[in-house]
């Protein structure tokens, strides 16, 4: 087939840009793509997208550059485009990562990178991709060489000393999805300055450095090292095992992912013999074959449902499931005892991943003020989009928290080290990530797995169930009612509508939100905070593109934000009832409820304006 003519192509895409069959930001990058030399591999391709007219790929894929969100890069996967996953923009990120790290000057001979990936589609090819661009730049490379876990990721980077850090995940995504997260040397995801040099360096990458992987391999220059990091990782994940009872029988979902490689080791090393993997969760693949919808999302609840029919058959006594790429827990439990202490005659329910970190905070600090190892120095960390109740907790232990923080665990990553890893005890975000220990700075499922396994069997021993013991912290601390809701935006077309709708909460809020006055307007781009008919004042928090807006009643408020991962707004409700008031448990959860569906329905119609 010969070439197409590029002038033809070239007059063919402007034709489509006047007609506003693609945005001029989408024609500018497909020119882009069509001519310079740095893009001359992808330029027929490109050019048989305009020819056929696939204007709606096209605009897909070349309307942005696919920026750094909360943890890296992070899109679906399509062979051409600077708004999706190929080898070019894969390669960018590498290729600025290395340009970046070897400005720092660091002494000769000590540069290195970690590398690892999970059961997506192309991740090992695209992990290969990457170490080969770092061994080009001058870089050793260690590299976990088959399917390994984010929080592994993050061990390996501080375990072998390295300079910075590559994961191949798009961690909860679609199975049309992949991504990279870029680790710093501290084991944490890249955070400000570097995030932005970083993008800068990505941003202005000309030619990309390669060498044979293959040929790397022989010379030394990647060093596989599964089996000596898997061993070194186990061993320190159980340095924050507790003692105390196991007999628990155990039901584990990896959900196609990575994770059974580090938590069936972690709860069999703490002493949980009776641990099931759920079959039909067990393959490893980039499909998600047998979850709902092909997502495996450990905050759906659906994921459980047929797990939970696995536990009634089985006699299971709690159900754990990890993400693909293992960063994140999610959970299921009888909500109470039988009288006769059958589990087959109650019901199972999940819980949020507010719950959890409810539940595993109130456990950390109590096991540790039981070893007599716990001091005012210590410190819980969460976020602002994380429930008030682990404040109220640490605040009952005499301990500090740290929850003025922006989503993504690389800012509670940055706190634990501001404010000493020693005291560290235990950071959590509402969508199911967990950190205890310093021997990573990421969220860790396996670690979840074991601290929630202990909390279950200890409840087992004292007659109750996970869900009672929730209860039994909403009476002491009161009542708090969360939800997210998610508000898909995707395309050039979604991006428009999510400024617009930011611009809105942040020039002309509701003034009620489920017939509750909203008092304040918390403007985290602008640092203002505007109590309804005043004038903004200074609001002491980290820059974010968040709005949180207070409402008349306390412990009332809803957040507002744009993904940073994914197409999509996200608004995260809060409701409380403080414990004094509480007089009947059930009514109250019910009346939270109600207004959180109140809430989504004001959200909703508010939206649908913008």
């Amino acid at each position: 087939m010969a070439a197409p003519d590029l002038s033809a192509t070239l007059a063919q895409l402007d034709a489509a840009a006047a007609a506003a069959k693609v945005t001029p930001a989408a024609a500018a990058n497909i020119r882009t793509w069509l001519t310079e030399p740095r893009y001359r591999e992808y330029a027929a391709e490109t050019a048989r997208h305009v020819t056929e007219g696939k204007w709606k790929e096209l605009d897909d894929a070349f309307w942005t550059v696919i920026p750094f969100g909360t943890g890296g890069r992070r899109g679906k996967m399509y062979p051409i485009g600077c708004n999706v996953i190929n080898d070019r923009t894969i390669g960018e990120s590498a290729q600025g990562l290395a340009t970046y790290v070897l400005e720092q000057k660091l002494p000769a001979g000590s540069l290195s990178c970690a590398i690892a990936y999970d059961t997506r589609h192309n991740s090992r090819r695209f992990a290969e991709l990457c170490a080969s661009i770092m061994v080009a730049n001058g870089f050793k490379v260690y590299f976990l060489e088959d399917y390994r876990s984010t929080p592994e990721l993050s061990f390996l980077v501080r375990y072998k000393k390295c300079s910075c850090g590559i994961m191949v995940t798009a961690s909860h995504n679609p199975p049309s999805d992949n991504a990279v997260k870029v680790y710093w040397s501290s084991g944490a995801q890249v955070i400000p300055p570097h995030d932005k040099a970083i993008v800068d360096r990505v941003m202005s990458t000309g030619e990309i450095k390669t060498t044979d992987f293959n040929a790397a391999v022989e010379a030394g220059q990647v060093i596989f090292c599964k089996d000596e990091v898997d061993q070194a990782f186990w061993t320190n994940v159980l340095t924050q095992r507790t003692p105390g009872p196991r007999n628990l029988k155990i039901i584990y979902s990896p959900l196609h992912g990575v994770g059974e490689s580090a938590v069936v080791p972690v709860l069999q090393g703490d002493g949980f013999q009776d641990v099931e993997v759920y079959g039909p969760h067990r393959e490893q693949s980039g499909d998600f074959p047998n979850v709902p919808g092909h997502v495996s999302n450990p905050e759906n609840v659906e994921v459980f449902d047929a797990i939970i029919s696995r536990a009634y058959a089985s006699g299971g006594e709690l159900i754990l499931a990890t993400d693909p790429d293992c960063d994140r827990m999610g959970c299921a439990a009888p909500v109470k005892k039988s009288l006769k202490g059958d589990l087959k005659q109650v019901p199972w329910a999940t819980f949020t991943g507010n719950q959890l970190g409810v539940l595993l905070a109130d456990y950390v600090c109590e096991s540790r003020r039981k070893t007599g190892g716990l001091t005012k120095e210590n410190f819980l960390v969460s976020t602002l989009v994380t429930t008030q109740m682990i404040r109220r907790i640490g605040d009952s232990y005499g301990v500090t928290t740290y929850n003025n923080l922006h989503v993504g665990f690389k800012w509670i990553a940055q706190q634990i080290d501001a404010s000493g890893p020693d005291k560290f005890l235990f950071g959590t975000e509402e969508s199911h990530g967990f950190l205890i220990g310093q021997y990573v700075r990421d969220k860790d499922g396996a670690a979840a797995c074991m601290l929630m396994a202990e909390l279950a069997a200890v409840c087992k021993e004292q007659k109750k169930t996970v869900h009672e013991k929730l209860d039994s912290l909403y009476w002491q601390h009161g009542y708090h009612g969360e939800r997210v809701l998610n508000v898909t935006m995707p395309g050039s077309a979604g991006m428009a509508k999510m400024q617009s709708l930011m611009g809105n909460f942040r020039s002309a809020p509701p003034t009620a939100l489920g017939g509750i006055k909203v008092a304040a307007v918390r403007d985290y781009k602008a640092l203002t905070r505007t109590v309804t008919g005043g004038q903004p004042e200074k609001l002491d928090a980290p820059p974010a593109d968040m709005v949180i807006l207070d409402l008349a009643e306390e412990g009332n408020y809803v957040a507002v934000r744009p993904s940073g991962t994914e197409p999509k707004v996200k608004f995260y409700m809060f409701t409380y009832t403080p414990a004094e008031q509480l007089a009947d448990l059930d009514r109250t959860k019910e009346e939270m409820a109600a207004r959180m569906q109140a809430f989504e329905v004001d959200l909703k119609a508010f939206a649908a304006k913008a």
